[in-house]
């Protein structure tokens, strides 16, 4: 039985310091709804760097579900441990960076992961010094925007090509599956006219309201269909093992990143930081607008223990299973209808860490040690991962696309985002930087770095910016 929570103030839970963790079925309630849509959603996207881990970084299948794992007992951390209202997730739009970064620069595994491993410590300094100083802000505020629209726009670029170019032989194994997975997820997030039919057909409403689900369900009864999928389904339980991960790919059993390999993933932090900050703008007015609904409840936003937490988690990340982006603020996604569910009253979700956490941790025991449902989403990670980098680049292509405000800012965001996906992180940037001061002049950029944001611009940025896991 849960601890109950008095009208108006917030969940109750164990303070620590600038923290709240908040233990499921004690602090908690169960929620069914969230906790069902968690052992499908939440399993297929953990797993979805399965098979590039499997093929790029050298790990067994059995190492690299370990190391799914380890992803999303950090992320889970989150709200249950460090008391951060947002359903976490991936930094997805810059994952094809960080992969074309990684891959292109490094041939063996061992040096993959360390490069994971600096990148993710030169993330987790950023944000925490972004976090104690709060300069986060006027770090975005600052950045042009020609060069805001081109970072973002690089990653919707970096989708594509991995998917569509770099992972062709992939993309070929399955592709009506994956064809139809992703032209569904797209309708459900994206159609115009399907949105509008969703507000006269409730069942097609309810159906959009399981996020990436639908297209999954689709792509796997098309591909068994087919014969692109096959299910070997194996029973019993399988014990992720941990400590053979930790002898290939922790830093103190491989050996600590180079200087020059800290100096290079610096870029890619930096652009990590950037849709962090969207995420974060995007979660809080995602709540602030649904808790008119929830008098009953009182959700503490606290952006620099935000900060804190992701600072941490990528430390731990960086140590026991190194691979950025996986540890950032936001699921967007999933959010949205967390927030949806929550929006409908106590009786419906009773907190929304209740759902949050039934949604993340209380799968957990069944996703990564029942051989039968890892074994019957195996076929489906390749595609997992596919629908994730094709959603993230359709929504940074619109989202970059809004940000400049000039017919040549928009041409310095398109060949700043050409140069991220085609060069080093670093000689992209400058690229951009280059341009924007050429093209675009110093005067346009004081003034957009003074001129405070119209209120519509931030209702966009709140409605579209953010990862797609």
């Amino acid at each position: 039985m849960a601890i109950q929570r008095q009208h108006g103030t917030v969940q109750p839970g164990l303070r620590w310091g600038p923290f709240t963790a908040r233990i499921p079925l004690w602090h908690t309630r169960m929620e069914w709804p969230d906790f069902f849509q968690g052992l499908v959603v939440t399993a297929s996207t953990a797993m979805a760097l399965v098979p590039l881990l499997t093929t790029a970084f050298g790990l067994s299948f059995e190492e690299a579900i370990a190391c799914a794992m380890i992803h999303l007992l950090l992320v889970a951390m989150a709200p249950i441990l460090f008391g951060d209202p947002f359903a976490p997730g991936y930094i997805t739009p810059v994952l094809p960076i960080t992969i074309a970064f990684v891959l292109g620069s490094y041939d063996d595994p061992s040096e993959r992961f360390s490069a994971m491993t600096a990148i993710s410590l030169n993330f987790a300094a950023l944000v925490l010094f972004f976090g104690i100083t709060g300069l986060g802000q006027r770090f975005v505020s600052w950045l042009p925007l020609a060069l805001k629209g081109g970072i973002i726009l690089g990653a919707s670029i970096a989708s594509f090509k991995r998917v569509f170019f770099d992972d062709m032989q992939t993309f070929m194994a399955q592709p009506v599956a994956t064809s139809v997975a992703i032209i569904v997820c797209l309708i459900f997030a994206f159609s115009q006219p399907f949105a509008s039919f969703k507000k006269k057909h409730k069942l097609w409403a309810k159906l959009s309201s399981l996020g990436l689900l639908p297209g999954f369900v689709c792509a796997a009864i098309v591909g068994a269909a087919l014969g692109e999928i096959e299910f070997n389904i194996s029973w019993g339980v399988l014990v992720p093992p941990a400590g053979d991960l930790w002898d290939k790919v922790s830093p103190f059993a491989i050996g600590w990143p180079s200087l020059d390999m800290f100096l290079a993933g610096i870029p890619v932090a930096l652009i990590g930081y950037l849709l962090v900050f969207g995420d974060l703008v995007t979660g809080t007015e995602v709540i602030k607008d649904a808790a008119k609904s929830r008098p009953d409840e009182t959700v503490d936003i606290d952006i620099p223990r935000v900060h804190y937490t992701l600072g941490i988690r990528n430390i731990l990340m960086a140590i026991f299973a190194p691979f950025f982006p996986t540890q950032g603020v936001l699921f967007t996604g999933m959010h949205v209808v967390l927030i949806q569910r929550w929006r409908q009253g106590r009786a419906a979700m009773d907190s929304l860490f209740s759902g949050i956490s039934s949604f993340y941790l209380l799968g957990l025991p069944v996703i990564f040690f029942a051989l039968p449902i890892i074994t019957l989403l195996q076929p489906m990670m390749s595609i997992a991962l596919s629908i994730s980098l094709v959603m993230t680049g359709f929504a940074c292509a619109f989202v970059a696309m809004a940000v400049p405000e000039t017919p040549t800012e928009r041409g310095v965001a398109l060949m700043t985002g050409i140069a991220l996906t085609l060069l080093d992180p670093w000689v992209g940037l400058l690229v951009g930087v280059g341009a924007t001061v050429v093209l675009v002049g110093i005067d346009k950029i004081e003034h957009d770095a003074h001129e405070p944001p119209e209120q519509e611009d931030i209702d966009q940025a709140s409605k579209h910016n953010g990862s797609a896991i």
